[in-house]
């Protein structure tokens, strides 16, 4: 006698029924396009933070003691070389002046006197000589008391931008106080750090030696009309970052940059034998990336790689995948590990130049 299947197996029968239907659908989803890694040498530009400093940039401090007499520049004004900027009361030291002078002139006589005995065999020698040392020793007194007067004007060493006033005319400044800053900017140094794994790489190019060319990014992000060079390298890593500091040299005939201002250096960096795939063929588990392969089945893999530098929508990958591998271009999201997909390949060296990455 005939009897109708049970519930449960009816229902383990269309299950059956579904996934197979699912699996067929999930087949006939359309075609992908697929493309390979594009093999060739590139080029990466990379920014750095930057910190930017005035070729010159001083403390001007007082060399005297006394009450600050005089201002004769505004902050922010841009001066020449030995213009007087401050004046602190030189009463003090005008008196000590002729003081000095006066004791000189009275050794002088003294010294007059004594050579006149000498010639008349009245003193000894010596006498005559400790009398040349007195005047001497009241010349240097003369000397030191000018000097002094002389450091009660403060004048500029050389062309540049007055900084902030640190003191008030009428203050009472002591030596060494600090009065204000001098920047020469006609030239600035950018100064920004580079990791030890870039250094070597940068280090192991044939023109190394030679100056490298480099752009800098202003804190509004345009970049600044006059290109610079990276002349010079820190001599030690800092081990606490594990970096080294570069030092990039840029005119600055119109003045725009200013000592202690930011920025981001653009240094391009030649890449040989990259091997290059889209952006948007990868995708992010956790904090690794992965494509999705395609083998001769045209079966899809996930797989995890590495990479190594990322420019604007390629990236450079160092491991995970060969030329000869074809991966997913697009529709990422509507396959899974394992699905079977119908394929269109197009070129890596069409894909990629859609993007506009620099191939050498």
């Amino acid at each position: 006698m005939y009897r109708f299947p049970t519930p449960l197996v009816l229902l383990a029968a269309l299950s059956t029924m579904g996934c197979h239907r699912a699996h067929q659908g999930h087949s006939e989803e359309g075609k992908f396009l697929v493309t390979s890694p594009l093999r060739t040498d590139t080029e990466l530009t990379k920014d750095y933070v930057a910190q930017i400093r005035a070729i010159q940039h001083i403390e001007l401090r007082a060399l005297e003691k006394g009450y600050l007499q005089g201002i004769y520049a505004d902050e922010g004004q841009r001066i020449g070389k030995g213009t007087k900027m401050f004046q602190i009361m030189p009463l003090i030291y005008q008196a000590e002046v002729q003081k000095a002078k006066a004791e000189a002139d009275l050794t002088e006589i003294e010294l007059r006197n004594t050579k006149l005995l000498a010639d008349k065999n009245v003193v000894s020698p010596n006498e005559l000589a400790l009398a040349t040392a007195k005047l001497n020793q009241a010349k240097a007194q003369v000397a030191l008391a000018t000097t002094h007067k002389t450091m009660t004007e403060i004048r500029a060493p050389f062309d540049g931008i007055m900084g902030r006033f640190r003191v008030r005319m009428g203050s009472l400044v002591d030596e060494g106080d600090l009065l204000t800053t001098l920047s020469d900017n006609s030239t600035v140094w950018v100064y920004f750090n580079v990791s030890e794994a870039e250094y070597l790489k940068w280090k192991a190019k044939p023109d190394a030696d030679t100056p490298t060319p480099v752009k800098l990014r202003m804190a509004d992000g345009q970049i600044f009309d006059q290109p610079g060079k990276v002349e010079t390298i820190e001599a030690d890593f800092n081990n606490e970052t594990g970096t080294v500091a570069f030092r990039a040299t840029f005119p600055n005939p119109k003045g725009l940059l200013r000592h202690g201002e930011t920025g981001k250096v653009l240094m391009t960096v030649p890449i040989r034998n990259a091997l290059l795939i889209p952006q948007k063929a990868t995708f992010d588990v956790l904090d690794k990336k992965f494509v999705f392969v395609i083998d001769d089945k045209n079966v899809v893999h996930s797989r995890p790689i590495t990479v190594s530098a990322e420019m604007p929508q390629v990236y450079v990958v160092d491991s995970g995948l060969e030329e000869h591998d074809k991966i997913l271009l697009d529709g990422l999201r509507k396959v899974r590990d394992g699905a079977v997909v119908e394929a269109s390949y197009q070129k890596p060296s069409d894909v990629l130049a859609h993007l506009e990455v620099p191939v050498e």
